[in-house]
């Protein structure tokens, strides 16, 4: 039977994420810095710059709707005019082609 080790460093697992959404949000008078927010909320997994209704969308996972909720209203303090959300039922991913062998 062997030991179970902890590797240093901090002693607390990292939350599942299991509540995936992307969040549409619409600039308040100051864009937004991206990366300020990346680091300050850790639900927070990409992002993209658009051009349209809305001028950021951000790809997040969390823990629960508490934790959902508090991105938002972070969001919103942070200077974001709207943010809307979208839960995500399921990832769809394009199916590889099948290569064939040429006759």
């Amino acid at each position: 039977m062997s030991a179970l080790h902890l590797a240093p460093g901090d002693p607390r697992p990292e939350p599942a994420r299991p509540l995936h959404a992307i969040a549409r949000v619409g600039y308040g008078p100051v864009p937004l810095d991206f990366d300020r927010l990346a680091a300050e909320i850790p639900a927070v997994q990409s992002g993209l710059a658009l051009a349209g209704e809305a001028d950021l969308e951000l790809r997040l996972a969390c823990t629960g709707p508490a934790e959902l909720r508090a991105v938002s209203a972070a969001l919103l303090r942070a200077g974001a005019a709207h943010v809307h959300v979208d839960l995500v039922l399921r990832a769809l991913v394009p199916a590889r082609a099948a290569l064939r062998p040429v006759p």
